[in-house]
């Protein structure tokens, strides 16, 4: 971190221990390293508050671009329920002919009702 050799950390010590003497060397020392944990705990608490915020940030970018991809399939592919209710109120009409249906009405009824958009995949293989 701080890159200091060996013979620089004996140079400091020797130093402390001439300017600040052998009897209070001790408690310099715990001064110092209450000071150093303190420092650390700052710059350990600023970095979680920091890396916090990214994260959330990422997940914001993340739930945007989930709640588009969603939007868009869901707007691809609407529900079945959806689909046959509407077009069941719509083309409701009361069967009162007893005639028998022809090729011409089955088409056009088949026509009317609107091809499933759902499809049930296989339960061993991929989706289509």
């Amino acid at each position: 971190m701080f890159d200091v050799a060996p013979t620089e950390l004996l140079l400091v010590v020797v130093v402390a221990l001439v300017v600040i003497g052998p009897k209070d060397l001790p408690k310099a020392m715990r001064f110092v390293g209450k000071w150093m944990a303190k420092a650390r705990g700052m710059a350990r608490h600023f970095r979680s508050g920091l890396d916090t915020m990214m994260r959330e940030a990422e997940l914001e970018e993340l739930e945007k671009q989930w709640r588009e991809q969603n939007d868009a399939i869901m707007r691809e592919f609407p529900r079945i329920d959806d689909v046959t209710a509407s077009s069941a109120t719509a083309t409701t009409a009361p069967a009162t002919t007893a005639e028998p249906a022809t090729e011409a009405d089955i088409d056009q009824a088949a026509a009317a009702t609107p091809p499933e958009t759902h499809a049930i995949p296989p339960k061993d293989g991929p989706l289509p």
